[in-house]
């Protein structure tokens, strides 16, 4: 074969090929692995779960105020309980006969009955 020949070879078989009609594109859809139903509950779900847990922290934060709150009132009830306490230890130790009449002679009273009495008060 000669090279002229091989050549119109070539030219003929390039001219008589088959030519290709409209390439038809197509778009193939795949299926995700969630569906969009199931997207939706997720998101539901999702959202529900960050309130609840709001819900909570924000319920055990007003907790914990409560009973910072409620521990202090505590401190102060006993620390109220010890002055009374000590309130009414000098109380007693001031209404003490001996010293009543002690006071009166100091200033100058007599006492005509050797038989001092403390006074209690009757609380309605």
């Amino acid at each position: 074969m000669s090279a002229s020949h091989a050549r119109s070879w070539e030219q003929t078989y390039t001219s008589h090929a088959p030519q290709k009609d409209k390439q038809i594109s197509v778009k193939v859809h795949k299926k995700g692995w969630i569906t969009k139903g199931e997207k939706v509950l997720y998101s539901v779900i999702g959202f529900c779960l960050i309130i609840a847990c709001v819900y909570i922290v924000s319920f055990s934060s007003s907790t914990d105020t409560l009973n910072r709150e409620l521990q202090s009132l505590e401190q102060t009830v006993q620390k109220q309980q010890v002055e009374n306490e000590g309130l009414v230890y000098e109380k007693k130790k001031l209404s003490r006969p001996e010293r009543i009449t002690r006071i009166a002679k100091e200033n100058g009273l007599k006492i005509q009955d050797a038989d001092v009495k403390q006074a209690t008060a009757f609380n309605n």
